[in-house]
């Protein structure tokens, strides 16, 4: 069960920056959402640089919140598998939305004309597409 954040305001826009407004939260959740990686290791290994501490805190911050889960890793006893909840796959819209803006706004960002256009005309289907990866990728 999520335990509930400190929050400066009921605004939900504050509300959501107080849960994941930090730089590193939402790089977390993508690499969960949309590059299957589930372990430590591999969200250090992500290319942004995150330090070990801030990496630790975020994961447990996401974990209090309800937003992912924790579990052992069955085929190894010293780690340990993340995972998104229902309440972290609610976020693929906001992800998918801000993947969208930034192909559309910064000509440095990797996404495809054609991916922003499916994620425009075709959300439901692109976040359907996702889930499924995701599903399929917990059940191993």
């Amino acid at each position: 069960m999520a335990r509930s954040i400190k929050r400066r305001s009921a605004c939900p826009i504050s509300f959501a920056l107080d849960l994941f407004g930090d730089r590193w939260s939402l790089l977390v959740i993508r690499d969960m959402m949309f590059k299957g990686k589930r372990t430590y290791g591999e969200f250090l290994k992500a290319g942004e640089g995150i330090a070990t501490n801030i990496l630790a805190d975020r994961l447990e911050t996401l974990e209090n919140a309800g937003v992912i889960d924790k579990a052992p890793d069955p085929d190894n006893g010293t780690r340990y598998l993340y995972s998104l909840t229902d309440r972290g796959l609610d976020l693929m819209p906001v992800m998918l939305e801000i993947i969208a803006w930034s192909g559309k706004h910064d000509p440095k960002t990797p996404v495809s004309a054609a991916f922003r256009k499916r994620i425009v005309n075709s959300r439901d289907k692109v976040m359907a597409e996702f889930r499924s990866e995701l599903e399929t990728q917990q059940d191993q």
